[in-house]
């Protein structure tokens, strides 16, 4: 093998883990913005009512917002797994819309907000690192398997 190929080889070798990286770190805040959500629908004591922020909500209105964005990102994740390109383009969009929602939510839980918004970042970022697949870049494709 030429070093031409090695280098090749090592490039796929983070691509496809990047890519499996973000797809997990995806599925799991989806799931975590799904239990958010539905905390929130059922107007769950976890939840601080806070006066005085630029940004209010009704909470069950925020509940669903919070539940369809997770269940989003949840079959987003399932397309990564599948190294499918709409699913990086749509991982990207929906990580960026899990970043703005969390914002809003800052004052009301802080923590939470900053971890999620930590996750989504670090989606983005192995996202937009990950080149696309084409048909002469899969794995063995110079091989004529």
């Amino acid at each position: 093998m030429t070093t031409t190929q090695t280098t090749h080889v090592r490039k796929q070798q983070w691509a496809v883990g990047l890519t499996l990286f973000a797809a997990v770190m995806l599925m799991v805040a989806g799931v975590l913005d799904i239990f958010r959500g539905i905390m929130g629908i059922a107007q769950d004591d976890v939840f601080l009512a806070r006066g005085g922020y630029v940004f209010q909500f009704d909470l069950t209105g925020w509940g669903w917002v919070t539940l369809i964005l997770g269940a989003v990102a949840v079959v987003v994740s399932m397309g990564l797994f599948r190294a499918a390109l709409w699913a990086q383009i749509s991982g990207i969009v929906i990580a960026g819309l899990i970043i703005i929602a969390n914002f809003l939510s800052l004052p009301y839980s802080p923590v939470w907000s900053t971890l999620m918004i930590a996750f989504s970042g670090v989606v983005i970022w192995a996202l937009c690192v990950v080149q696309p697949r084409s048909a002469d870049s899969r794995p063995g494709a110079s091989r004529g398997m």
